[in-house]
């Protein structure tokens, strides 16, 4: 369980990251130029960070198998599940390599820059040119690794490097060891929320799909839970004032505990859950009530219940939660910003443009902390065609004003991986609108919505997390393989489709 960044958020989902840091060198140079680099590095992670994060393997590879086996040994020991090889000097190739290779858990490579012009000769490292080789060998091995943007530095440059690589480790990590439970298969005309299962597979996961009825069976097994008092008695609390649906309570918290002990009885071999669950149309009639706020409180607790059976969305959003340490939402894509609205409320007191602006909407499913304020309501586009009282569920409320990034991971019908990532903020302007719902702006949203969502068919369903985390996002998508990793282009770089008569 982790407390998320001193927000009062507990995180019950998520790894726990402890690196693995081992030290290279090449016989032909001094092993105490590693060594000593070594020990420099981590007092400096333990400065301007925390000593929790890294390990400090005491065995310096040379040019041996036989001590990155020593090495791998000794990080498996210690409960390292990822790794830092750090190039203290030029470092050997084949053993550096290896090690990455025989690891079981995500891995970088850093290297040491020179430290002085006064000790260039036996003090001269080379570790400059060292990544090249690293960077070739793994590629003869088919290794994947994360190699930051400019990956050599000094004891702080490099402290620093190793500390960007926590959250995708810990993004990484959990994708390897996660279980994605879905129900029923998608609402009919959601073709856009298909989910071909071979890169789940390729990423590590696991998936388990089962029947709606499956669900439904297992909820009536439920009734007269003698913890169903107690989660009512939470979700009082978590509602507070908002607790405008009362009645819905009891059946809200007996499906909470239904999901929870499906995860715990369906985990297998696994040690994370996400959830893609079904909604309508036929759950309101059978089960009585929506399941969004069910949906959000999980969400909000670090386990990712997406709607609509939405299987990719589900697995975007608990990317999402491992890198922000923090509860994420999924929202649809959903409308335009009027332009009274705009020019009212947005128009020369924020500097987008019109176009860089929309509406991120679903029915209830964003979890209290994330919205301004909360009202348990009907679901108000189901009551359109279903008796109201069996719409009760939704959570409805602007969300939260401040910093986001909208992202998604998805395979595309054809198997080929996708991605986006594009950041952005929830405006402080009041929506008039319904549902879980919020004013985005996105810099140049207009071309990115064109040219990335559109030309790529991705769905109307996009992840947010709240907070600025392009980088590490981008990161993590590019270790799974994704193809494409679209993001919003400033308007001096023109989309390969973008029409340049336009």
């Amino acid at each position: 369980m982790r407390n998320s960044a001193g927000k009062g958020i507990f995180m019950i989902n998520i790894p726990e990251v402890k690196i693995g840091l081992v030290a290279v060198s090449r016989d032909c140079f001094p092993a105490s130029l590693a060594v000593n680099r070594r020990k420099a590095l981590v007092e400096a992670y333990k400065k301007n960070f925390n000593d929790k994060d890294v390990y400090e393997c005491p065995v310096c590879i040379i040019e041996s198998e036989t001590q990155t086996l020593e090495a791998l040994e000794d990080v498996k020991k210690a409960g390292c599940n990822a790794l830092c090889v750090y190039l203290g000097n030029f470092g050997p190739e084949i053993s550096e390599t290896l090690l990455a290779e025989k690891f079981d858990g995500p891995v970088m490579f850093c290297a040491a820059a020179e430290e002085s012009q006064g000790d260039l000769i036996d003090g001269r490292g080379d570790a400059y040119c060292g990544m090249l080789n690293a960077s070739y060998n793994l590629h003869l091995r088919g290794v994947k690794a994360y190699i930051p943007e400019y990956p050599v530095g000094t004891a702080d440059e490099c402290a620093k490097m190793i500390n960007e690589f926590v959250p995708i480790a810990r993004a990484l990590d959990g994708l390897a060891n996660l279980k994605v439970i879905s129900f029923g298969p998608r609402p009919m005309n959601f073709l856009a929320c298909n989910a071909p299962i071979q890169q789940i597979y390729n990423m590590g996961a696991e998936i388990e799909e089962n029947s709606e009825l499956d669900l439904f069976e297992s909820f009536n097994k439920h009734a007269g839970d003698p913890r169903i008092a107690e989660v009512k008695a939470d979700m009082e609390k978590d509602l507070g004032a908002g607790n405008k649906k009362p009645e819905i309570l009891e059946k809200l918290a007996q499906y909470e505990l239904t999901l929870l002990d499906w995860i715990e009885e369906h985990r297998g071999g696994k040690k994370y859950v996400c959830i893609a669950g079904k909604c309508w149309p036929a759950f309101q009639t059978q089960f009585g009530f929506v399941p969004c706020y069910v949906n959000s409180r999980l969400t909000g607790r670090g386990i990712p219940v997406s709607c609509e059976v939405d299987i990719y969305g589900a697995i975007s959003e608990f990317i999402g939660t491992c890198i922000s340490d923090d509860a994420v939402t999924l929202l649809d894509i959903n409308n335009s910003v009027p332009a009274d609205m705009y020019e009212q409320s947005i128009k020369g007191k924020f500097d987008y443009k019109h176009t860089d602006t929309f509406m991120g909407f679903h029915c209830g499913n964003t979890c209290t902390s994330k919205l301004s304020s909360c009202e348990m309501k009907f679901q108000r586009i189901m009551a359109r065609n279903l008796p109201e009282e069996v719409t009760q569920g939704t959570l409805e409320g602007d969300i939260v004003p401040g910093d986001i990034t909208f992202y998604r991971l998805q395979s595309t019908s054809d198997n080929h991986l996708k991605a986006y990532v594009a950041q952005g903020e929830v405006l402080p302007v009041a929506t008039q609108s319904f549902g879980g719902i919020g004013v985005f702006a996105i810099p140049e949203m207009g071309r990115f919505y064109r040219h990335i969502l559109i030309q790529h068919n991705f769905p109307h369903h996009g992840a947010v997390a709240f907070g600025h985390f392009g980088k590490a996002l981008f990161e993590v998508f590019k270790y799974v393989g994704a193809e494409v990793i679209g993001y919003n282009q400033p308007a001096s770089l023109p989309y390969p489709t973008e029409n340049p008569f336009a």
